[in-house]
């Protein structure tokens, strides 16, 4: 279904007053074996969404915890290949959209038209590539487009107004707001600007608008989701389903889905 899934799901989810909730993990890290396991035990915590890292040597956007899972996937023979193997195996059971956060690096060594078509064929329907501007675009767009694959822009806080509406109107499925000023993991606080940086971005586009980056706790996932339509958590999903602390991963999913308390401490 590709695009259509997330929008279809997006919507249903928001029309339902819940806020989106898309947990990121590493594909690979702890086997691959494991992949159908964690996908629908997320999916049964209500995640509108996964986002499935695609393990690489070189993560420029990503903080210690999750290049660390990183390591760990690939020191497992985590491939390309192997991922969309595996998930096709078992996409049929999951009604949830399923995204790639990729490096541009594996995308062209693997091939992007037949990265585009194994996208297709395993059930991904959208792609985060965070190291390719617009103005390299060109390489993947219309094998993408050919597929219905959403391709999710990035919004930075250091991007001029001219460039962020320009990535706004570009950007299919969601919006990924960046709320902080570097890489990956918690932040004990968010800049000043970053709630009206969030509601600037809800009023330029008409998709969901979500924040990644730097949550370090429920509060500021609620705070950063009363500006926008969710939250992308990254760092305390990966680390708390490496501790096998199963549990708190559904506290902190069903807590900032439902608007509930919870206990954490740090996010992506």
């Amino acid at each position: 279904m590709g695009k259509q899934r997330i929008e279809e799901v997006f919507q249903d989810k928001l029309a339902a007053g819940q806020k989106l909730f898309v947990p990121y993990i590493m594909a690979g890290d702890g086997g691959l074996d494991i992949l159908e396991e964690r996908l629908l035990f997320l999916e049964e915590c209500g995640a509108s969404a996964v986002e499935l890292g695609i393990p690489f040597s070189d993560p420029v956007a990503d903080g210690p915890t999750i290049q660390d899972a990183g390591i760990r996937a690939l020191r497992n023979g985590t491939t390309l290949t192997s991922v969309f193997e595996t998930l096709e195996g078992f996409r049929n059971k999951l009604s949830m959209p399923i995204i790639f956060m990729a490096y541009l690096n594996p995308i062209y060594k693997y091939g992007i038209e037949k990265f585009a078509a194994d996208c297709e064929k395993a059930g991904v329907d959208g792609l985060i590539i965070p190291d390719l501007p617009l103005e390299e675009e060109a390489l993947v767009v219309d094998y993408l487009q050919e597929k219905s694959i959403a391709l999710i822009r990035l919004a930075a806080l250091t991007s001029p107004e001219e460039r962020l509406r320009e990535i706004a109107k570009r950007t299919e499925g969601f919006l990924y707001a960046v709320s902080v000023t570097g890489t990956t993991g918690a932040r004990a606080a968010h800049q000043a600007n970053v709630i009206n940086y969030l509601r600037d971005l809800k009023e330029i586009t008409d998709v969901p608008v979500l924040a990644g980056f730097g949550v370090s706790n429920p509060e500021q996932g609620r705070e950063l989701g009363s500006a926008c339509d969710g939250v992308i958590v990254g760092s305390k999903i990966v680390e708390l389903l490496y501790q096998d602390k199963i549990d708190e991963v559904k506290r902190l999913i069903q807590g900032s889905i439902y608007n509930t308390s919870i206990s954490s401490s740090s996010t992506r």
